[in-house]
């Protein structure tokens, strides 16, 4: 089974139908669904065949309760305590399919008093960074981290955004991956440009790194083996890349659990994140 703990929130989607006329009208297909990163995740892990647990928290709202009936009608266990509010992320997709996202994450940081057996039956744990930044949520992850690695789990961490990195700091991040160890890093062009030399797993005591490059080749650089490129298959007629980085994590990380080899772990995640870029780009049509 692979855990995810992180953020379940509402993405409002919204598809521009042009460049944004500054203080005027602009065409755009506005879409509501469940969204978050960590949730992501676990979805595509359970669309490709495999188990998957949500750990997070989320608002006592209606929404709230509706994300959570959600995503256990996609097949992921959920673990999942209520209190404050929902989180809202509006993610913007131009012509291109290229996103920007505003984020508001409501409650998702306030997850206080982890418990051990959130971690039972758990292969891998692979947490966002969103989840390690602030709030309860970044002690909870550094304490369910520290557990995952006293039991044998996998531990991944996936960069997340160069925003991000740049915010909070490149070297307290650096450092914070250093402290928590993780076997696996996944990050992508930009968020390996900020983290510049200490995207090498050999820094942060990991196995193996994985830098994405969008249409282009992902390079795998594995602890005593020469850093390879996989070649991303292509696809047509692209317009939403959005949950791309997330079906990629879960393509990865469980055919790592089935044992697998990190060429062919990065190729499943390839297959199954141009199997959600299809579908978002179809539904962007």
């Amino acid at each position: 089974m692979l855990g995810t703990l992180g953020d379940l929130v509402e993405d409002i989607v919204v598809r521009l139908g042009g460049p944004i006329n500054i203080a005027s009208d602009t065409n755009a297909l506005v879409v509501r669904r469940r969204g978050g990163s960590a949730a992501n995740v676990a979805v595509s892990a359970v669309r490709a065949g495999f188990a998957a647990r949500f750990i997070g928290q989320v608002g006592s709202d209606a929404h709230g309760g509706v994300l959570i009936d959600a995503l256990r009608a996609d097949g992921v266990e959920v673990v999942c305590p209520r209190g404050g509010r929902t989180g809202t992320v509006v993610v913007l997709v131009d012509q291109q399919g290229e996103r920007t996202m505003l984020s508001d994450r409501g409650s998702c940081g306030d997850l206080a008093d982890p418990d051990p057996r959130w971690l039972d039956g758990l292969s891998a744990l692979h947490v966002p960074l969103y989840s390690l930044l602030d709030g309860a949520l970044a002690q909870t992850a550094a304490t369910l981290i520290q557990w995952a690695h006293e039991r044998g789990i996998l531990v991944s961490i996936d960069a997340s955004s160069a925003a991000v990195i740049i915010a909070h700091g490149v070297d307290r991040v650096v450092e914070m991956f250093e402290a928590l160890r993780p076997e696996v890093l996944l990050c992508n062009e930009l968020e390996a440009a900020c983290l510049g030399d200490a995207v090498d797993p050999r820094r942060f005591g990991g196995r193996v790194t994985v830098v994405k490059h969008g249409s282009g080749s992902s390079m795998v650089t594995e602890v005593g083996r020469n850093s390879v490129a996989v070649p991303t298959p292509h696809i047509d007629n692209v317009r939403d890349t959005t949950g791309a980085g997330d079906a990629f994590a879960a393509g990865f990380l469980t055919a790592l659990i089935a044992g697998e080899g990190m060429v062919a772990a990065t190729n499943a995640g390839h297959a199954i994140a141009g199997r959600a870029i299809v579908v978002a780009s179809a539904q962007a049509d």
